[in-house]
């Protein structure tokens, strides 16, 4: 049996220490904090944990130490981060793990119980999440935009147009040091969105053009009348 576990253990290097990162709640908190994409400092992070600063100190250090978050330092400030995208999706599916797995006597749909704001639109990192995104990306591949294979998708001739009009640059982000576009599980919606330096560009240019607006929540987006005019015509089309 020794041998067995040993043999397991070398087979998923480091899966139970990244396990022991998530398993502490406060730590859990600090990293669904960062969600968003942004950086923050300790003292705010702290808050957000409901912890005394020495303890945020320590839980904060073992993130760092254990490669979810990255460091930013600011003049005498330390901001923290989730260290890169791929974490970050990471994040994201276990939230929808833990909504699948919970017991269903005790924990609702998610879409039922998420805010219909944080359900509709909301960033995962660095690109668009909810029920918007994941409705957007379903048109793309049934349109034949976009190509899946597994949880990998590709751009067709026609997808190229399209994001060209939407003001995307296919091979600035093919040329990035990311995977170009995935599927990312939506724990509100238990279906997949648009991620990957696709999905992060999407944003970023319907933000440029006015469609999409970050809000003094964190995570939440909110749709303007322009914006949802374009989306209703793209999933109506």
């Amino acid at each position: 049996m020794t041998l067995k576990l040993a043999d397991e253990q070398n087979h998923f290097p480091g899966l139970s220490r990244i396990g022991a990162l998530l398993a502490d709640p406060g730590r859990a908190a600090m990293l669904w904090a960062l969600m968003d994409g942004s950086a923050r400092p300790a003292g705010e992070l702290t808050i957000i944990a409901g912890l005394s600063p020495s303890a945020a100190s320590a839980h904060l250090a073992r993130l760092t130490d254990g490669g979810l978050l990255a460091l930013e330092v600011r003049g005498r400030h330390r901001y923290f981060r989730i260290a890169s995208p791929d974490i970050a999706a990471s994040i994201e599916a276990l939230a929808n793990v833990a909504q699948i797995s919970a017991p269903q006597r005790s924990v609702p749909r998610p879409a039922r119980t998420v805010p219909l704001d944080m359900r509709y639109a909301r960033t995962c990192y660095d690109h668009m999440a909810g029920e918007l995104s994941v409705r957007v990306l379903e048109r793309l591949v049934q349109r034949g935009l976009l190509t899946l294979n597994g949880t990998s998708l590709e751009t067709t001739g026609d997808g190229a147009g399209r994001f060209a009009e939407w003001g995307v640059d296919l091979s600035a982000q093919k040329s990035r040091r990311r995977r170009f576009a995935c599927t990312c599980p939506d724990w509100s919606e238990r279906r997949p969105h648009l991620g990957g330096a696709l999905g992060a560009a999407l944003l970023d240019s319907w933000s440029a053009q006015g469609w999409v607006e970050r809000t003094e929540r964190p995570r939440i987006l909110r749709v303007t009348p322009s914006g949802q005019r374009h989306f209703d015509a793209f999933l109506a089309s």
